[in-house]
């Protein structure tokens, strides 16, 4: 879908979207419009349950006095509640309500709106990213979509005072939408599609971008001394690999030390040894979303030339059960050279992240680390499908997560870490095992091990396992991959990282 801003005008034509505030206060060119066609807005308005709501839309067919072929009432709430989240969710309903309306272009007028510290041009920029984010469609499969399930929508026209600086302050949004989009789509493909090796290839497409690339194969995997990770990838024909990509955007900055993230990139996961149950086995084609993320996060740092020094870390493997497979009680030696007696080959991610952690610090030592893994299903329990789960060494590292987090809709909720929880990975005949044998307390398990491979560097550790997939439209995610990581630490980076 296309997105282009112009000059306020009133439409001859076509569709033409206006805001209206609850109680049914008309802004500027929605009173307008409501004088001219002798009332009919105030009429329509009255003669439904429309009253200017968040999200509602209210659509007025070839209106009296009017040259438009449709007039669509848009609600955006009480002026005093409008932020930068209420816009976004605002064009995704646009796009969400005229998607298949049989409109090819919709011309959406934006005015100042008192009462609240956004500036039309502000308010613009926002309800294009909304609906940047909502038009998102993965139907590259999909042979028989009938005609009238099709998005008919393909050009949004924004009208605004101002324009040529609101279609500026729109272009870093676009680049942070296609990291999303990306995110989204590699959550999306099926896992015959996108194996270790292919999700390798799709990091190598940032190349283009600027953004140095490396691939570690097993044989050098074997020679690092990743055995933590091998040991999850033996039982599968694919072969796993580490990717490395470097993004300098600030090379003349007093601390060239990287900012970095680590995904989970198990891109498809049956439990090995430890078969999960068949029922939901197909979502753990989305295993890999630590890493999708992270890819995605980067496309959106070199596309919008972040001033900062990034790197990203993904460790890439597929968990399959056969005659080579990893056994519950092996006993395996990681990078770091600790050891670990693998109870449960269920709980891979971690082994995988054990060895992606301690190398990304030995290689690029970072001023910080924060990893994303679809780690725990326990973390649901706790969390539902709203809320990612938050672990960190560092509590200024995590309030500033935590509030980044909240800025784009991307909410995160910290757990604590400390040495009651530590000593319950102790193992009798290894330095650990990779599971407790106890039921509660299983995501903060889990983080505790990972925090045993951080060495005095500030890390966070971020569990999406419950936020990577919605099976529900939301304003600005459509159902199915949610790419969520992506706006959360981009805002992370611009607020707290580039510049220094």
């Amino acid at each position: 879908m296309k997105i282009t801003f112009s000059g306020p005008s009133q439409p001859r034509s076509g569709t033409l979207v206006v805001s209206v505030l609850e109680g049914r206060k008309m802004l500027s060119t929605a009173a307008a419009l409501d004088r001219k066609s002798s009332g009919a807005v105030s009429r329509a308005m009255k003669a439904s349950r429309f009253k200017g709501e968040k999200g509602q839309l209210l659509s007025l067919l070839a209106p009296s006095n009017l040259p438009l072929k449709r007039l669509v009432l848009l609600g955006i709430g009480k002026a005093k509640d409008i932020d930068d989240k209420r816009v976004q969710d605002a064009g995704g309903h646009i796009v969400a309500g005229l998607a298949t309306s049989g409109e090819s272009t919709v011309q959406i007028a934006v005015d100042a709106v008192k009462g609240t510290s956004l500036g039309a041009g502000d308010i613009a920029t926002h309800l294009a990213f909304g609906a940047r984010l909502r038009s998102y469609r993965f139907d590259k499969y999909r042979t028989k979509e009938k005609p009238k399930d099709k998005p008919s929508l393909k050009t949004l026209i924004i009208l605004v005072k101002g324009h040529e600086s609101v279609r500026k302050a729109f272009v870093p949004m676009e680049k942070t939408a296609a990291g999303v989009f990306l995110a989204r789509d590699l959550v999306s493909e099926p896992s015959n599609v996108l194996y270790p090796e292919a999700l390798a290839e799709q990091a190598k497409v940032l190349e283009k971008l600027g953004v140095r690339v490396g691939v570690l194969n097993r044989a050098k995997l074997r020679k690092l001394g990743m055995g933590a990770l091998l040991g999850v990838a033996q039982g599968s024909a694919h072969s796993p690999c580490v990717v490395m990509m470097q993004w300098k955007g600030a090379p003349k900055a007093k601390n060239k030390r990287p900012v970095a993230f680590i995904g989970k990139g198990v891109t498809f996961d049956t439990g090995g040894i430890s078969i999960k149950p068949s029922g939901g086995m197909e979502d753990m084609k989305w295993d890999m979303a630590g890493a999708g993320v992270v890819i995605g996060l980067m496309k959106t740092l070199a596309g919008r030339k972040a001033k900062v020094n990034a790197v990203g870390v993904v460790g890439l493997v597929e968990n399959m059960p056969s005659g080579s497979a990893q056994r519950p009680g092996d006993i395996v030696t990681s990078m770091s050279g600790q050891t670990i007696e693998v109870l449960n080959t269920d709980a891979e991610g971690r082994l995988v992240l054990a060895d992606a952690l301690y190398y990304c610090q030995k290689r690029f030592k970072p001023r910080l680390m924060v990893d994303l893994a679809t780690l725990t299903g326990a973390i649901i329990v706790a969390l539902g499908n709203e809320i990612a789960g938050l672990f960190a060494n560092d509590d200024d590292l995590a309030a500033h997560l935590t509030k980044s987090g909240n800025a784009v809709g991307e909410q995160i909720w910290r757990f604590p870490l400390n040495d009651s929880f530590d000593k319950l990975l102790n193992c009798d005949i290894a330095d650990m095992k990779n599971i407790t044998g106890i039921r509660g307390a299983g995501s903060i398990t889990a983080a505790q091990f990972l925090q045993r491979f951080v060495n005095k560097v500030p890390w966070a550790h971020l569990d999406i396992a419950g936020v990577t997939w919605s099976s529900k439209d939301k304003p600005t995610v459509p159902k199915g991959g949610t790419g969520f990581g992506v706006r959360l630490l981009d805002r992370f980076v611009a607020d707290y990282c580039e510049g220094d």
